[in-house]
This record gives C-alpha cells, sequence and structure tokens, in this order.
C-alpha cells in the first residue's frame, strides 16, 4: 500500500487521500471491496466502503457518512483515492485505506500507518460566558476553535495590557481551548482573543452591578453583543408604555361650570364664546 504520510486542507473545502496498490496477481478481475478506515487499522471505523462484482470496474458505494465521501480511484487498477468534501474540524485524523479480494484468492491488504489528514481553521469562539463564583465573585469563561489550536488571551478592565488566563476543564476535541478568567474584580468590557496563524476571533461580555442603597453588591448581569441594545429596547419599551397610559387616562384641567341661561338653544349657541377643546395634561 503506497499513501503520503499527511494531507492538509481548510475547513470547508475538500480534501483528496490517495492511495494505491500492488498485488502478487498479475490480473484480477473476481469480486472487491475497497474500504478506508479512520483513527487505526484494522479496528477502526469504517467511513467509506464500496463493492465492485466480478468483472465490473464499477465499485458501487454502500458506506459513505452524508455523502461526503467519493473514491475517485478505479480499484481495477490498483488505485483506492479517496474524496472528501465540505471538510468539518472532525475529519481532522488519520485515514487507512484497504482493499479485500474475494472468490478464490481471498486476499486483503491494508495500510499500516495510513494517512494524517490535517483539517486547517482560522480561529471561532464557540462560547464566552460569565459564571458566578467564590464568595459573590463572578468568572468568565471562553472556548474557541481552530487548527492550529488558538491561543487564547483576556483583555478587560484593571488587567492592563496584558492577560490572565488559566485553562479551563478538559475538551472533547483537541482541536478546542477553553480560557478562564478567575475574577471579576471591575464592571466593565471583558474581551476574549483567540489567534492562530490563520487568523484571529474576539468576543465580549460586559459586567455590571447595580448596587442597593446600602451599596452592597445586589446583582451582576453579564451581556453578549446584543446586551445594550436589549437594554436600550427595554427603555424605549417603557418610554412607550407611559405615553399609552397618558393617552389613556389623562388628567383634565379644572375649568369652571358654564353657566345655563333659561333661553331657547339657538340663543345660547349664540351666546356661548368660542372655547377650543379641552386640554389633556399628563402628569410628570
Amino acid at each position: 500500500m503506497q499513501v503520503p504520510a499527511e494531507v492538509s486542507a481548510a475547513l470547508g473545502e475538500a480534501a483528496v487521500l490517495p492511495c494505491t496498490f500492488t498485488h502478487p496477481h498479475r490480473h484480477y478481475d473476481g469480486p472487491l471491496t475497497a474500504i478506508w478506515r479512520a483513527r487505526e487499522p484494522y479496528a477502526g471505523p469504517q467511513v467509506f466502503r464500496c463493492a465492485a462484482a466480478r468483472g465490473s470496474e464499477l465499485c458501487q458505494t454502500a458506506l459513505s457518512p452524508q455523502g461526503r465521501f467519493r473514491l475517485l480511484g478505479n480499484p481495477r487498477r490498483n488505485d483506492l483515492s479517496l474524496r472528501i468534501e465540505r471538510l468539518a474540524l472532525a475529519d481532522d485524523g488519520r485515514y487507512f485505506c484497504r482493499v479485500e479480494f474475494a472468490g478464490d484468492i481471498h486476499d486483503r491488504y491494508e495500510s499500516r500507518h495510513g494517512i494524517r489528514l490535517r483539517v486547517t481553521a482560522a480561529p471561532r469562539i464557540v462560547n464566552i460566558s460569565v459564571l458566578p463564583g467564590p464568595a459573590h465573585a463572578f468568572r468568565a469563561l471562553c472556548t474557541a476553535e481552530g487548527e492550529p489550536p488558538p491561543a487564547l488571551a483576556w483583555s478587560g478592565p484593571a488587567l492592563g495590557n496584558g492577560s490572565v488566563k488559566v485553562p479551563g476543564p478538559g475538551q472533547d476535541h483537541s482541536h478546542q481551548v477553553t480560557a478562564e478568567l478567575p475574577a471579576l474584580d471591575h464592571d466593565g468590557r471583558y474581551t476574549c482573543t483567540a489567534t492562530n496563524s490563520l487568523g484571529r476571533a474576539e468576543a465580549s461580555v460586559y459586567l455590571f452591578r447595580f448596587r442597593g442603597a446600602s451599596g452592597a453588591s445586589a446583582i451582576a448581569l453579564p451581556l453578549g453583543v446584543l446586551g445594550l441594545k436589549a437594554l436600550l429596547l427595554l427603555g424605549l419599551l417603557a418610554a412607550r408604555a407611559t405615553a399609552r397610559r397618558c393617552l389613556e387616562h389623562p388628567v383634565t384641567q379644572d375649568t369652571p361650570p358654564r353657566l345655563q341661561a333659561h333661553e331657547s338653544n339657538y340663543e345660547n349657541l349664540n351666546q356661548r364664546s368660542p372655547q377650543g377643546p379641552r386640554a389633556a395634561v399628563c402628569s410628570p
């Protein structure tokens, strides 16, 4: 089995895993099966499988998760090259090609060392949050992914140009990294920045402590990118509600009662002094 040591491709693009082989039979036209495994040889999970009937050069696909795996090579011509579409970071890893001859031969060949597929990606922050900590304090967590794994740095009030970062809990994927800011001592904006050789990404949270009359901290409000917009929207809704109450329950100015003369209606209309409509005043 002949395979390259490593193949590199970018996230979202396609990758081709070359694999060719030789065998001691000068010519073979019996049934055969082409297989690709992930993670480890012989026992790793199959990610692709196709079978060719006797005398046929068409290898009919029997396994291809989400239709992203496609055989480029022709097993009859000793080529098992595979194409993977729409790469995800989860595709990063090692792959092993295998061919099985059936019928009278029953030979099986598989690459031992396989191909290392490296999926490259610029950093992306997948989660940033503020959590309660000990003694009524707060802490911030930031998780980012990328390949190479990004370096994380925190910046914010009283942190200066440097940052404080502590490795977070264990990650399920090696391309994810978590950094913790253990204590948020000041109100304001805290920014997490992720960088690797392919780019940079950042996200922020805002911490505000609302204090009561005694000056004790009553609540901490973490805000994301849309947090300030939400506060502005709440203020606008409150203003509209106040205006609506004014329209529904106006406070009218007191006016002295009008004297009714004991004359005809016509004469009353003639004697009525012109007045505008009553003014509605909304009490502050």
